[in-house]
Formats: C-alpha cells, sequence, structure tokens
C-alpha cells in the first residue's frame, strides 16, 4: 500500500528496505528527508514486521515518501530488490533502515554523476556509530583501513574493478549513489542473498563505467547485536552458512567472468576460503556428509 506518491519524477530514489526496526526506521527516513539535495523520492517498503511501521511514516507528512507492506516476509534480498525495482529516480541509493546519512551526503554525490555521464556509481567513505548512534572512532578508522579507502585519493576510476572488488572499497550499501540503469535489477540472482551489494558493484564494474570516490565520511553505517552483520558472524551458524554460499555463488561468478582474468587468482582464493567457512559451519550443525 501507498501512503504517499510523488508525481514528480525524483532524480534520486531513496531505496529502504525494512524488518522490525522501528526506532531505527525513524531515525533514517529523518536523515533521507533532511537531505540538502530535495530531490528525491523515499521507497519504504516493510517486510511484514511484527510492528506495522506505517504509522511512523506516516507522521512525517512528506509526499515524497512511498511506503508499502508485504503481506508475507519474503525474506530480506526480494524485499530490496522489488523495491530497487519500483524506483522511478535515475539513481538509486541504499539506506539500510539502521543507518543515517548525514545532510549532505547526496549534494555531494550526485553532481558527480550529473556533470560525467560515464559514471556508474559516485561513492564516499562512512562512520561506524553503535546502537545508540555515537560514533565508534577505532571502528571507523578500522574500517576504512580494512577496505581501503585510506589509499584512495578523490576522483574518477575507470575501470574500479579492483577497488570494488579486490579490495571491497566501494560500500554500495551504505554510502554510494548509483546510476539505476546500469544495473538491471530484475535479473539478479537470487542466490548473492546478503552480497547483493558486491554483485551490484561487479554489474557496474561490467559497464566499463567508472565511479567517482568522495574522501569524506557522509554517511553512518549502524553496528548493534541484531545488525546482520553481528548475527551472521557471531550467534547464527545457518546465517553464516546462508552467508557463505552467498559468497561461493558470487565468487565462482567473478571467475567465470573472462573480463577478469587478471584478478582470477584472488576470486579463487575467497572461494576457496568460503567453502571452508561454509565446511566448518555444516559441521557445526552436524552435517559432516554434506560438508564434505
Amino acid at each position: 500500500m501507498t501512503v504517499y506518491s510523488n508525481e514528480q519524477e525524483p532524480l534520486v530514489s531513496v531505496i529502504i528496505p525494512t524488518y522490525n526496526r522501528p526506532s531505527y526506521l525513524r531515525e533514517a527516513i529523518k536523515s533521507a528527508l533532511g537531505q540538502s539535495f530535495r530531490n528525491i523520492e523515499i521507497l519504504v517498503s516493510d517486510n511484514c514486521s511484527p510492528e506495522n511501521p506505517q504509522a511512523i511514516v506516516e507522521s512525517f507528512q512528506d509526499s515524497r515518501i512511498r511506503f508499502w507492506r508485504n503481506e508475507t516476509n519474503i525474506g530480506m534480498f526480494a524485499n530490496a530488490m522489488n523495491t530497487f525495482k519500483k524506483a522511478r529516480g535515475k539513481y538509486v541509493a541504499s539506506l539500510n533502515d539502521d543507518d543515517v546519512w548525514n545532510e549532505d551526503f547526496l549534494e555531494k554525490l550526485v553532481p558527480q554523476l550529473e556533470a560525467n555521464p560515464d559514471l556508474a556509481l559516485a561513492f564516499c567513505d562512512h562512520y561506524t556509530i553503535d546502537s545508540s548512534g555515537a560514533i565508534n572512532y577505532v571502528a571507523t578508522e578500522n574500517c576504512t583501513r580494512r577496505w581501503r579507502r585510506d589509499r584512495l585519493k578523490e576522483g574518477i576510476y575507470q575501470p574500479f574493478c579492483e577497488i570494488g572488488l579486490v579490495n571491497a572499497s566501494v560500500p554500495s550499501a551504505v554510502s554510494a549513489v548509483i546510476r539505476r540503469d546500469a544495473v538491471d535489477w530484475a535479473n539478479i540472482p537470487p542466490e548473492v542473498e546478503h552480497k547483493w551489494d558486491l554483485y551490484v558493484t561487479y554489474l557496474c564494474c561490467r559497464t566499463g563505467r567508472g565511479a567517482y570516490y568522495y574522501p569524506e565520511r557522509l554517511t553512518c553505517y549502524r553496528e548493534h547485536t541484531q545488525s546482520d552483520t553481528a548475527i551472521g558472524g557471531k550467534r547464527d551458524v545457518q546465517a553464516k552458512i546462508r552467508k557463505a554460499k552467498a559468497e561461493i555463488f558470487c565468487w565462482e561468478r567473478f571467475m567465470e567472468d573472462d573480463r577478469l582474468q587478471e584478478f582470477q587468482p584472488y576470486f579463487r582464493q575467497k572461494w576457496a576460503q568460503e567453502n571452508v567457512s561454509l565446511g566448518i559451519g555444516l559441521m557445526r550443525l552436524g552435517e559432516v556428509a554434506v560438508a564434505r
């Protein structure tokens, strides 16, 4: 169901799939509406949360918001992809329902895409925040170094296969604006599941277009006990298995792409690592025969 709809064609579609995080969702929507760049639509898709967030969405009373609620839980991947497919903007930007944007996020990135049609996406660095929204500066610096954004200079990277797929410097789900027609959103394989952001980066790389890096932290990625990262890595073996399978699928696809031959050794190494992770997860569930 759509609560509000905007007749004007937006330049940017903000994609917010959500499930059972009402307080964080309010903050996410508020940060999208607070953008200094105003020509946007905000798509909020609730995946049949136990607590319907419709009242939260309605409370903003903003015609740029489009909201609907799935009748059943269709899974994280399908909920996200369905939302991307409904986007009308020239550009799309993912906003996790527990993350927030600085007010100048779109203002800093969209002009780069508008000025250069040969860019597939523009991205920036981000902060890491805790459950209460406080910045964790140590985690923030570690994240920047881990994904090698500390080594990137401002400007265009074309091609950007190495920084996108090997260094994983492009946070497509957290702090990027993507040219919508660079990706066939209707045909992203469901096997990529939680790694859809890496796969989208891959599809953007395949276009031959470039990526623009803006070297500031313009978004905030939230780490908390209920985040997908925390659940998959520490508490839920089933989730860890799903993530390993998703990564294995992605690395296999990348290895099959003749245009990425120079990176094959790295892809093969990552594929092997995730197969080990999958085997360990299966053994923890007692599925020793399958793990072999």
